[in-house]
C-alpha cells in the first residue's frame, strides 16, 4: 500500500507509517500515512525559517494565484475529497462534501484578501513628519488542528497564514491525516515555493511537542482540547511566542415558552446530535422554560427516533459513527455518569450494530438534569445532550452563562425583546437566534470567551490580527 509522506522543504519524505482506519467500517484502511519524528519537525521548522524572507516579500499576485488555484481544485474535487473525509472521520457524506466546499470558499476568500492588503497614512502630532502604519507577516507559524473538521479547520488557518506572507509547519490530528495530506498536496502543486508549507504528520506527544519546544516558531495557532491548549500557552510564554487557542465548549440552547416548537426542535437536534455531536459549537445543554418543557421533550424525542445512525457513506444516514474507540468510551462513560447523577435517560444511550463494524452510538437525551451535574459542566464531545428545566427567561439566561466556557449560545424565541437582550447579555463569542449553535460562515470572525478561546479571532478579515504584526514608521518630510 502507498505511504503518504510528509512534506519538508518541498520534498516528500518519511517511511514509518500508520494505518488510517474508517470508523464506519474498521476493516477499511483508508491509507498508510507517515509518522513523523521530532527531528522531522525540527527540519520542517528550519525549512520554513529559511523560506520566510523570500515568501514574506513575495508579490500579492503570486499569493493570490496560488490560493485561488487551490480553491478551484478543492471545489472541483469536492465529491472525491468529501468521500475521503467521510471515510476517515465518520461525518456523513453530505456533511463531508459541505465541509470540503467550505474549505474551498475559505481559500477563495483569502485569495481575495491577498489583493486587499492595506495600511494607513496619518499625520503626526509634530510638524513635517509623516506616519505610516503597516501590517507585516509574523514569521514561521505552527498550525495544530483537531480531527473533527479535518479540512475546514486546516483551511482557515493555512489560508490566512500564507495570504499574509507567513511560512507554515502544519501538524494535523493523528486520526485524520488524509484530508491534511490532500490539502497540502494541492497547495504544493499550486506553486508554493519550497519550505513555505511543511506537513509533519504524527503523534502530538512527539511532533507537537517538538513544535512547542522550538524557539523558531513566531506563532502557534491551535484548535483542540482545553488541557492541550493550556500546554500550548505555557510553552509559548516560555518562548515569548504569539499564540491563538480555540478549545472546548459547553454551549447552551435556550428554549422559551413563546418559541416556535418546530424551529426549536430542529435547532436543538442539529446543535446537539448532527456530526455525531463532535463539534466544539455543539449544544449539549438544552435550557427549557416550564411552559414548553414537556412539549419540547416529547417533540425532540420523536425527532431523535427518526434519526438513522449508520455508515457515513450510506445514503439515508443522518448520523455517522463516533470517531474512534477512545471517544466512544468517553461518551459511554459520561452516559453512565449522567445516570449516576440522577438525570433521567429519556432516549438512546445504547451502542448499535450495523452491517459494517464501527463505533455506532444512539443519540442520547437526558432530562431532569441540573446545571451542576458533570454532564452539564464538562464537554462530552459526542451525541449526548441534557435538558435543564428553568422557570423563566431570567433563570434561563443565568443558567446559560453559568459555565466555564463561552464559545456559542443559542435561543429559540419569537420575542424580539428576549432575542435582543440575549444577544447583548450572553457570555459567548457567538450567539444564534432561532438557529443551531453549530454552523458558521467562513467570512466572519469565529471564536469564544472564557475557557473556550484565547487570542485574536479566526476567519474573515479578523484573521489578520493573529497572522500579522503592526509596524509604525515615522518619516521626516
Amino acid at each position: 500500500m502507498t505511504i503518504y509522506q510528509n512534506l519538508i522543504a518541498g520534498e516528500w519524505v518519511g517511511s514509518d507509517a500508520s494505518k488510517n482506519i474508517n470508523p464506519s467500517d474498521t476493516n477499511d484502511v483508508v491509507g498508510m500515512y507517515a509518522q513523523g519524528s521530532a527531528e522531522d519537525a525540527k527540519q520542517a521548522i528550519a525549512a520554513a525559517k529559511a523560506a520566510f524572507p523570500a515568501w514574506s516579500r513575495s508579490g500579492i499576485l503570486e499569493r493570490h494565484a496560488i490560493l485561488r488555484k487551490t480553491s478551484d481544485e478543492i471545489l472541483a474535487r469536492k465529491e472525491e475529497l468529501g468521500t475521503l473525509l467521510a471515510r476517515e472521520e465518520g461525518k456523513i457524506l453530505p456533511e463531508a462534501i459541505g465541509e470540503v466546499t467550505r474549505a474551498a470558499q475559505i481559500f477563495d476568500f483569502f485569495a481575495g484578501e491577498a489583493l486587499r492588503l492595506t495600511g494607513e497614512m496619518v499625520p503626526s502630532a509634530r510638524p513635517n513628519i509623516g506616519v505610516e502604519i503597516t501590517r507585516e507577516p509574523l514569521g514561521v507559524i505552527g498550525i495544530i488542528t483537531p480531527w473533527n473538521f479535518p479540512i475546514a479547520i486546516p483551511a482557515w488557518k493555512i489560508a490566512p497564514a500564507l495570504c499574509y506572507g507567513n511560512t507554515v509547519v502544519f501538524k494535523p490530528a493523528d486520526l485524520v491525516p488524509g484530508c491534511a495530506w490532500a490539502i497540502v498536496d494541492i497547495l504544493h502543486r499550486a506553486g508554493l515555493p519550497k519550505g513555505v508549507l511543511n506537513l509533519v504528520m504524527g503523534r502530538g506527544s512527539v511532533v507537537g511537542q517538538a513544535m512547542l519546544d522550538s524557539p523558531d516558531l513566531a506563532g502557534i495557532t491551535f484548535t483542540g482540547s482545553t488541557g492541550t491548549g493550556k500546554r500550548v500557552a505555557l510553552a509559548s510564554i516560555e518562548h515569548n511566542r504569539k499564540f491563538q487557542l480555540e478549545m472546548g465548549g459547553k454551549n447552551p440552547m435556550v428554549i422559551l415558552d413563546d418559541a416556535d416548537l418546530g424551529v426549536a426542535v430542529e435547532a436543538a437536534a442539529n446543535s446537539g446530535f448532527f456530526s455525531t455531536g463532535q463539534r466544539c459549537t455543539a449544544s449539549s445543554r438544552l435550557i427549557v422554560t416550564e411552559g414548553i418543557h414537556d412539549k419540547f421533550v416529547a417533540a425532540l424525542t420523536e425527532r431523535l427516533q427518526g434519526l438513522n445512525v449508520d455508515n457515513a457513506m450510506k445514503a439515508g444516514s443522518h448520523i455517522g459513527p463516533v470517531v474512534d474507540d477512545k471517544q466512544l468510551k468517553q461518551d459511554t462513560d459520561y452516559i453512565d455518569i449522567g445516570k449516576s447523577e440522577g438525570a433521567k435517560l429519556a432516549f438512546g444511550g445504547e451502542l448499535v450494530k450495523r452491517d459494517t463494524p464501527g463505533f455506532y452510538l444512539q443519540p442520547t437525551l437526558f432530562t431532569e438534569a441540573t446545571n451542576q451535574m458533570r454532564i452539564s459542566r464538562e464537554e462530552i464531545f459526542g451525541p449526548v445532550a441534557s435538558v435543564i428545566r428553568v422557570k423563566n427567561y431570567e433563570e434561563a439566561l443565568a443558567t446559560a452563562n453559568d459555565t466555564p466556557f463561552g464559545l456559542s449560545a443559542g435561543i429559540a424565541t419569537t420575542s424580539l425583546k428576549h432575542a435582543t437582550h440575549f444577544k447583548r447579555n450572553s457570555e459567548a463569542g457567538m450567539v444564534m437566534v432561532n438557529l443551531p449553535t453549530a454552523g458558521v460562515d467562513f467570512h466572519v470572525p469565529f471564536g469564544g470567551r472564557k475557557a473556550s478561546s484565547f487570542g485574536p479571532r479566526e476567519q474573515g478579515k479578523y484573521a489578520a490580527e493573529f497572522f500579522t504584526v503592526v509596524k509604525t514608521a515615522y518619516t521626516l518630510a
